[in-house]
């Protein structure tokens, strides 16, 4: 008989994971709570080392068929002025895959149209397991009681299951930044795939997408629990005398789409990723600052390493230590960095620290940009059956 899990939310890690333990043969359920896959959400950039770990997967091809390399890009000032300039070519030289730019939207429907039908149950909401049977765990989904040999806890920042398991970790903590978000209604004249533009507390970048259309965001430091009556027309505020395509990108967008959202963290690095038959995986093991670009990443790695250690290992508890063994270090240091470039970047707002911090960026060589992403990005993932 082969092994069962049970996959507690239907986001990126979630699908990543269901895809990795039915790649190794395992029968895979996902549970998500929203009763609709409306794919809210605006873009996302994809490093190497989340391509590498959707090429384990077995997507790989199918992203980078819907995605668009981001070979042109950088920092620059509101004024318009190039801080640091990004190399795509060289990043796909030493990698060999440049970084990518995907709808959020998009990359959900590749990752679920991989899964066979009938293996995501949504609108059903898993609130505890039961692990009172050591050989086995109990999910009660509604009126429904679902038995497994392994629940992957994949149920995002404010996670019941990790509070369930880990009832004295403190939870997601603000950044002390928020941010909107949202994709354009139609496509804009860009000359760069990406683009970071800092100014005093705050951020504005975008990302281009195969058709034309285009992800921007602003990052913005405030206390939690702020919102505006016309989110759009906050953002023409701040933002529509900073440098071209800033204005055009807001010009090109309805809006009912902008998306705000404050920015939680887990500061306090969590002491397990795994708890009995249970393997906390995603944002809700690691969320992290979106300053590095590695959230979702991080998420895609652990799917890739726990199939592997699910694979190879005599049992679900032996695999569930190496998996925490691979993958908490790597990931919390990941969460560390983000959360130290935030600091560095968008959050700076005395006059002298981001003079000095501009002035070290314009006189550092483009290879040094390459190189504190090939940090982070140059991963390789475990072989998978």
């Amino acid at each position: 008989m082969s092994s069962s899990a049970v996959v507690v939310g239907g986001g990126i890690g979630g699908l990543a994971a269901a895809l990795g333990l039915r790649r190794i043969g395992w029968d895979v359920t996902v549970v998500e709570r929203a009763p609709v896959l409306d794919d809210a959400g605006a873009g996302i950039s994809l490093h190497a080392n989340g391509i590498r770990a959707l090429d384990a997967l077995g997507v790989g091809a199918a992203v980078r068929a819907a995605a668009r390399p981001q070979y042109v890009g950088g920092t620059r000032t509101p004024d318009g002025r190039r801080l640091a300039r990004m190399d795509g070519v060289a990043l796909e030289r030493e990698l060999g895959t440049p970084i990518v730019g995907i709808p959020r939207a998009t990359l959900h429907r590749v990752l679920r149209d991989a899964l066979p039908a009938g293996s995501l149950l949504i609108g059903a909401e898993v609130t505890s397991v039961d692990r009172s049977d050591p050989a086995r765990v109990r999910i009660p989904v509604g009126e429904t009681v679902l038995d497994a040999d392994l629940v992957v806890a994949a149920d995002g920042i404010n996670s019941r299951l990790r509070g369930q398991f880990l009832p004295g970790h403190p939870g997601p903590a603000y950044s002390g930044s928020t941010v909107l978000r949202a994709l354009t209604e139609h496509p804009v004249e860009l000359r760069t795939d990406f683009e970071l533009t800092w100014g005093p507390g705050a951020e504005f970048g975008h990302i281009a997408f195969t058709d034309g259309r285009a992800e921007w965001h602003a990052v913005l430091n405030s206390p939690a629990g702020v919102r505006f009556p016309d989110p759009l027309a906050e953002m023409r505020r701040r933002f529509g005398d900073w440098h071209d395509p800033i204005p055009a990108l807001l010009d090109a967008t309805r809006p009912e789409a902008v998306l705000h959202h404050d920015i939680n963290e887990l500061a306090t690095p969590l002491p397990t990723y795994a708890v009995g038959r249970t393997a906390l995986l995603g944002d809700a093991a690691h969320a992290m600052t979106p300053n590095l670009g590695q959230g979702a990443c991080q998420a895609l790695e652990d799917a890739a390493t726990l199939a592997a250690a699910l694979a190879t290992e005599p049992g679900v508890e032996a695999a569930l230590t190496r998996y925490d063994a691979e993958r908490r270090p790597r990931s919390q240091s990941v969460a560390r960095a983000a959360r130290q470039a935030g600091r560095m970047g968008q959050q700076l707002t005395h006059p002298v620290a981001l003079a000095l911090r501009n002035t070290a960026l314009r006189l550092a060589p483009s290879r040094a940009t390459v190189r504190t992403i090939l940090r982070h990005a140059d991963w390789t993932p475990p072989r998978l059956p």
